[in-house]
Order: structure tokens, then C-alpha cells, then sequence
């Protein structure tokens, strides 16, 4: 398992992570109508890989091939955290989540948060963060649920568990 930052020319590797991660792994929590709102096959490409490149996340491979990827900005905020499908429950999340956490201690952060899918929510309580709120995002007029998530005390992580996410 290999963790990089991400290089110009993973934005379509990491679309399919993304669209791995909703439609076969957080589609035990939300319908189809959802997950087709949240991650449609036909986004704009050009509109992706700008805000891929804007949150420059972290990029976790195995057998050379994308298997997750995750960010953290300046202020804090986990923009995007998903890990494949083909690769769930191997690690990937845990070691995305530890980038974290260091990437946050070297910024001098106290807090983190993040806005998670009903999927990832026990993943991010494992590791440290509560819900602060329930959220109810409209994607192309489709209701779906996530929950505001944080985490005060930056410079604690579980690195016992080992599952995914979105």
C-alpha cells in the first residue's frame, strides 16, 4: 500500500474510485435515484478535475492501481474521503484517515470536519468524530442524508480498524 499526493492525471482514476465508492458500497444506505444524484455517470469531466485538483488530496494505491483517495484543507474540512470498492476493507481508509491526521498536525490544526454519507459515518466515529448535525443536501433535486462530523482533538487516531470510505 503506497500513499502519494495526488499528480496531474489521476482525475479519472479517481472519478471511477468515486463513482465505485457510491454506487457499490454506499448504495446499501441510499436508492439508486441517490446515488445516481450524487455521483451521475455523464458529470462534467472538465468540472472534476478542477475540483480534484483544487483539494490536491492524498492517493492511496495497491498493485499500482488507484485504491482511495482522501483530502484536507487549510481550514480543516474533509472535502472528499472514498476508497473503491474493489478495495474495501483492506486498510485504505484507515491509512487515508492517518494521512489526515498528520497533514492536520503539520498545519497546526485542532479540529476537523467533514460532511459524511450515512455510509461513513460509523468509520469517522471509530476514528474520533461525532455528529454535530444531520444534513439533508438536494444533488440534481434529490434529497440525500449526511451528517456534519468533528473532530476536536486532532492528535488522536484509531489505527485499529481497517474498513472504508465514502
Amino acid at each position: 500500500m503506497e500513499l502519494r499526493r495526488f499528480r496531474k492525471g489521476d482525475e479519472a482514476a479517481l472519478f471511477h474510485v468515486y463513482f465505485s465508492a457510491i454506487h457499490e458500497i454506499a448504495s446499501r444506505d441510499y436508492t439508486r435515484e441517490q446515488t445516481e444524484a450524487w455521483a451521475p455517470a455523464d458529470m462534467d469531466q472538465n468540472r472534476w478535475a478542477s475540483h480534484i485538483r483544487s483539494i490536491r488530496p492524498f492517493v492511496v494505491e495497491m498493485a499500482g492501481e488507484i485504491a482511495g483517495y482522501a483530502d484536507v484543507q487549510a481550514n480543516g474540512y474533509i472535502d472528499h474521503f472514498y476508497v473503491s470498492a474493489a478495495f474495501a476493507k483492506q486498510g485504505v481508509g484507515t491509512r487515508l484517515m492517518l494521512a489526515i491526521h498528520e497533514e492536520a498536525r503539520s498545519l497546526g490544526l485542532s479540529e476537523l470536519t467533514s460532511n459524511v454519507s450515512k455510509t461513513a459515518e460509523a468509520f469517522f466515529k471509530r476514528h474520533g468524530f461525532y455528529v454535530v448535525r444531520r444534513g439533508y443536501p438536494v444533488r440534481r433535486g434529490v434529497i440525500l442524508q449526511n451528517a456534519l462530523m468533528r473532530k476536536e482533538r486532532v492528535n488522536t487516531v484509531d489505527r485499529s480498524d481497517d474498513t472504508q470510505e465514502t
